[in-house]
């Protein structure tokens, strides 16, 4: 559960600024069959777990069907509430439909509490029809309005360096009047 492990060290750090009382809400975004969101809530997480992929989420309802699963495009669901984390784990920016990765960015952003963390993933061998570079990609988090505050080769936080395959990168929100 080296996510998990991550997610929560994560949240219970100064990383994270978030204003909110616990438990934190931790948006699994990209969740597949519920992996991670499962062991999160096992943890005293408040999940909630969106996909774009219904098999995978028939899956994720069958092992936990008391957590909330939620059936939607990352670059244009909106969930109703602000979390304190927002996780893409398993590359999920790479697979998300060319074209959306800005625009899924800023609308999960968008739903991030201030002081709030994004929290991605992914090869940087990406395959060929996704153009994501880490550039590209901070880019985007920083017009979403989002500071990158830690970058990962792994989730057990191995030191990240160029020429990489892999990177874990945490972004926070700006918390309001802060710089």
């Amino acid at each position: 559960h080296g996510e998990a492990n991550l997610v929560e060290k994560l949240l219970n750090s100064e990383l994270c600024q978030s204003q909110s009382s616990q438990p934190f809400w931790v948006l699994d975004a990209g969740c597949g069959t519920g992996r991670m969101s499962i062991e999160l809530a096992r943890r005293g997480f408040e999940i909630v777990g969106v996909d774009l992929d219904e098999v995978m989420l028939a899956q994720a309802r069958n092992k936990a069907p008391q957590l909330d699963w939620r059936l939607g495009d990352l670059s244009t669901i909106n969930l109703g509430k602000s979390f304190d984390a927002l996780v893409m784990a398993g590359n999920v920016m790479i697979y998300l439909t060319p074209g959306t990765e800005a625009a899924t960015v800023a609308n999960l952003a968008g739903q991030l509490n201030p002081g709030g963390l994004l929290i991605a993933a992914f090869e940087l061998t990406a395959p060929s029809w996704s153009k994501l570079t880490l550039d590209t990609y901070d880019q985007m988090s920083a017009a979403a309005g989002l500071t990158l505050v830690a970058r990962w080769s792994t989730w057990d936080q191995a030191p990240w360096q160029p020429g990489d395959r892999y990177a874990v990168s945490v972004h926070r929100k700006q918390v309001e009047g802060s710089k």
